[in-house]
């Protein structure tokens, strides 16, 4: 997909093609364009808007109508500080499916506010290779089962998850900081300080959201952790995550490297987990998909979920 600025400041997105020949019409992660999207095949230019503005000898082709031909445009919400996209021709209602498993999440449709997301900078950004399939990430991320075994460090910030139930005893529950914890960071020292909206409810408390198919949103009270996961292929995936900030801290020059480093080794350790279970998927020993706890009823949910987005 091809995402531009345009003057007015909207974003848009659409399809990285060309309408002509199929050219991929940028191949850079990211630049800066001009006013126009050139194809550097045979020079098709489009507007930021996508419509297809020129071509060599254009005008001499009557049959080519330039209103049929612009880009295609793909869905998208801006959220959070973050931009969402959907492939879908007719997406479905992103209030009933992202922002509702949010709420479910936290009960409250403004509670994600109290984190000010939209006004937070990317701290650290750090970007894994999975040698497993996207949904074994998402099923380890639901379920804490696995917390005592593989999470030595962060049972120690969070001891109710040494118990090894989900992060969610009921709507709006967030797992406590342990006792001599001062903050969310590798050895449970101070962090810094609360993000100004986090009231006293929320504060000194974790909270994890699933928002399917493939993002992670993590609260804690002084930084957001927000991963993003794309599949690649049946067994690997790539994942990027995000530890954000307010502006004030990252321009203090305050290390973040105890911050950071708490969840970079939970991701790690769970990464780990995923890629000795992907061996296995295609055993005949794993045909029938396992056992859940009742803990993990999660995963269960994910599965029916998977299996009607399938089945359309």
């Amino acid at each position: 997909m091809l995402l531009v600025r345009g003057r007015d400041g909207g974003v848009r997105a659409f399809l990285n093609v060309c309408r002509h020949r199929g050219a991929q019409l940028c191949v850079e992660p990211e630049g800066s364009l001009r006013n126009k999207i050139q194809c550097p095949y045979h020079a098709w230019t489009y507007g930021l808007d996508g419509a297809l503005i020129a071509a060599p000898n254009l005008n001499s082709m009557a049959d080519v109508n330039r209103d049929e031909y612009g880009l295609h445009t793909v869905h998208l919400r801006e959220w959070l500080g973050t931009i969402w996209i959907c492939l879908a021709e007719q997406p479905p209602s992103f209030a009933d499916t992202v922002e509702a498993a949010v709420t479910a999440r936290l009960g409250d449709p403004g509670a994600i506010d109290k984190w000010a997301i939209d006004t937070l900078a990317v701290g650290r950004r750090i970007t894994y290779d999975v040698k497993a399939n996207w949904k074994l990430i998402v099923e380890n991320f639901m379920e804490c089962y696995h917390c005592a075994t593989i999470h030595p460090e962060l049972t120690e910030v969070l001891p109710e998850f040494a118990d090894g139930y989900a992060a969610q005893y009921y709507v709006g529950h967030g797992a406590a900081f342990g006792e001599d914890v001062s903050g969310f960071t590798v050895d449970g020292s101070a962090g810094f300080e609360t993000i100004p909206g986090v009231d006293a409810d929320h504060d000194r408390r974790y909270y994890a959201i699933t928002v399917n198919p493939q993002v992670f949103i993590n609260l804690v009270p002084d930084h957001v952790i927000f991963h993003r996961m794309y599949p690649v292929a049946a067994d690997r995936t790539i994942v990027e995550c995000d530890w954000l900030y307010p502006q004030e801290v990252l321009d203090s020059g305050r290390d973040l490297d105890r911050s950071v480093e708490l969840f970079h080794r939970v991701n790690q350790q769970d990464f780990d987990a995923c890629e000795r279970c992907q061996p296995a998927m295609s055993s005949r020993a794993y045909a029938n998909g396992g056992v859940l706890v009742p803990s993990e009823h999660h995963i269960g949910e994910f599965r029916d979920w998977v299996a009607a987005a399938i089945a359309g």
